[in-house]
């Protein structure tokens, strides 16, 4: 469950805005495993809406969809049915798997809405440790996430509302914290590839009178961290550009270097063949 979102409510529009970016990359990261892509059974953790489950499917041989919300469920299995697909309502801590249960395991811009204390991202590393559990010896995890430089740079709107942005990045652990993770879990790091071209929001992302929209706004949860008054703020502030004609510059500039550094980050890794006791305890 999002520490910070309420699903429940924003799952009867997050699709409206929102791409599974970078599924390409995704199902590269797992054909670097020892399974044939084909024959894989791979671990949607944090499913959410079943974007991603919708675009690896077609590839893969089965996937294990798990989500703590039963809306976001509910919509994702709307969306897949079938013998190559089930979805459990589960914690991304306390997967209901046995050890290495799994090909491959994706969580797609899921750890940042975990609950932390204290600013060591130890929950992050103990469900990062968790989903390594799952994973067969030779087996694969990609971690969709987000940079620092991601964050204050790729999105044109996180300049409207400062205060939900600095919240939001202090839930996001930089990448090579999580590399780290990834290492004392078992995992041979492999790398971290950023998609330039890849907008999560698709085409939506270009509207620029979109933040003026609560449909539009739930497609990123940065709008629930921010207040009620700075969400008013921001408001208005589009509005009045776009009276004065303002409001393209005003994107164009902050939208420059997202074509350079992206809005998104996949990490991969290869869990080491080696005896799985021998990965650091969590």
């Amino acid at each position: 469950m999002s520490s910070y979102e309420d699903y429940g409510r924003a799952s009867r529009n997050y699709d409206k805005t929102r791409r599974p970016v970078g599924s390409e990359i995704i199902a590269g990261c797992m054909a670097m495993g020892g399974t044939s892509l084909s024959e894989m059974v791979v671990l949607d953790a944090g499913c959410g809406t079943g974007n991603y489950s919708v675009a690896l499917l077609p590839r893969v041989g089965r996937i294990e969809a798990v989500d703590m919300n039963p809306a976001m469920i509910s919509v994702a299995s709307e969306k897949l049915s079938g013998e190559n697909v089930s979805f459990h309502e589960a914690p991304i801590d306390a997967l209901p798997f046995d050890d290495f249960s799994f090909d491959g395991v994706m969580v797609n811009q899921v750890l940042h809405h975990l609950p932390e204390n204290g600013g060591d991202f130890s929950a992050h590393r103990r469900v990062i440790g968790e989903l390594a559990r799952v994973i067969k010896p030779g087996g694969v995890l990609t971690i969709n996430t987000c940079s620092q430089t991601q964050l204050e740079h790729g999105y044109w709107y996180y300049s409207l509302i400062p205060e939900a942005i600095r919240s939001l990045r202090s839930r996001y652990a930089p990448p090579e914290m999580l590399a780290e993770f990834m290492e004392d879990a078992g995992l041979e790091y492999r790398g971290r590839i950023a998609p330039v071209d890849a907008i999560v929001q698709g085409d939506a992302y270009f509207d620029l009178r979109g933040p003026l929209d609560e449909e539009w706004r739930d497609g990123d949860s940065i709008w629930s961290l921010a207040s009620g008054e700075e969400r008013s703020k921001a408001i208005s502030k589009i509005e009045e550009m776009d009276e004065s004609g303002k409001l393209e510059e005003y994107v164009a500039a902050r939208d420059s270097r997202r074509t350079e550094i992206g809005q998104i980050s996949i990490l991969y890794g290869v869990k080491s063949l080696g005896d799985p006791s021998e990965a650091a305890p969590f």
